[in-house]
């Protein structure tokens, strides 16, 4: 049977540290500031920003939060973004996606200053993570490779198997085995024999939106296994890539959904806010 990953344990943990550094910044004469910008009525949005609202007054840092109508134009989402580039109680920038569809996000990414970039999608901290020399990693990946060392399980030496491509978890996640010296396979919807590469997985993520897409015969006996995915079954509950009741007994290590990746995400967005203060002001 799996050992199970706390993900909400292991992220009250960095939200101390982060509380903690927090409070460093502010006996230095430094407030960490953070906006957050909603454009529309997504609900599922409108929870994830609360939820970053609500994280940022818990460790202390100062935080706006911008709620456009979904007919904001481009050009007006471009000023307000310029705007909180020039301000300097704002450390970092967020704008939540999806935006709606007349929107460039792209475009949106590019205009925000790579040094306030605290999901780290700008295309300058992106290569800077393909180099390893970066500033800021992606919340995401960021979280699973803390939730991996938290089972004591080594990356190095490790077949790790990455199901998902996407920019925000695949990619970055692939990178970030790979800097810790995992031999690293990112598989996506064309590839063949999916479940006999993920056999060969001792690291497993699963980041491709597909509820039990992962069952216990993908899974190879004693594997570490992340599963990034936010899914709703048959009957509207929350599931994550992975069929978790299947794979438990084989796997070695596991993360639950809800409660394993996700309360990480913020927890390292967090992370993120105090790195791009401590930066911004030469500490």
């Amino acid at each position: 049977m799996a050992v199970r990953i706390d993900g909400k344990s292991i992220a009250a943990r960095v939200r101390k540290e982060v509380a903690e550094e927090v409070a460093a910044l502010k006996a230095q004469g430094v407030e960490t500031g953070m906006a957050v910008v909603l454009v529309g009525d997504d609900p599922a949005s409108a929870i994830y920003v609360n939820n970053k609202k609500k994280a940022c007054a818990e460790t202390g840092i100062y935080s706006e939060v911008h709620l456009l109508p979904k007919e904001t134009t481009q050009e007006e989402l471009l000023a307000l973004i310029a705007r909180l580039n020039a301000d300097p109680k704002i450390h970092g920038i967020l704008v939540q996606s999806p935006l709606p569809a007349h929107l460039d996000e792209k475009l949106v990414v590019e205009h925000i200053d790579p040094k306030k970039d605290v999901d780290a999608f700008h295309a300058y901290n992106v290569g800077r993570i393909m180099i390893g020399d970066y500033t800021f990693l992606p919340c995401t990946p960021a979280g699973v490779m803390e939730l991996i060392h938290s089972t004591g399980v080594s990356v190095e030496g490790k077949r790790c198997v990455v199901v998902g491509r996407s920019n925000i978890v695949g990619k970055p996640m692939a990178m970030l085995l790979l800097h810790e010296h995992g031999t690293v396979t990112v598989c996506h919807s064309r590839t063949k024999d999916l479940a006999a590469v993920c056999r060969e997985a001792e690291i497993l993520v699963a980041a491709v939106g597909k509820a039990k897409l992962i069952t216990a015969d993908m899974v190879k006996p004693g594997a570490v296994v992340i599963d990034v995915g936010m899914n709703r079954n048959e009957n509207g509950k929350l599931c994550g890539d992975v069929d978790y009741e299947a794979v438990e007994p084989v796997a070695g290590y596991i993360t639950p959904v809800p409660g394993g990746v996700g309360p990480m995400t913020i927890a390292m967005l967090l992370k993120n806010a105090v790195r791009a203060a401590r930066l911004q002001n030469g500490l």
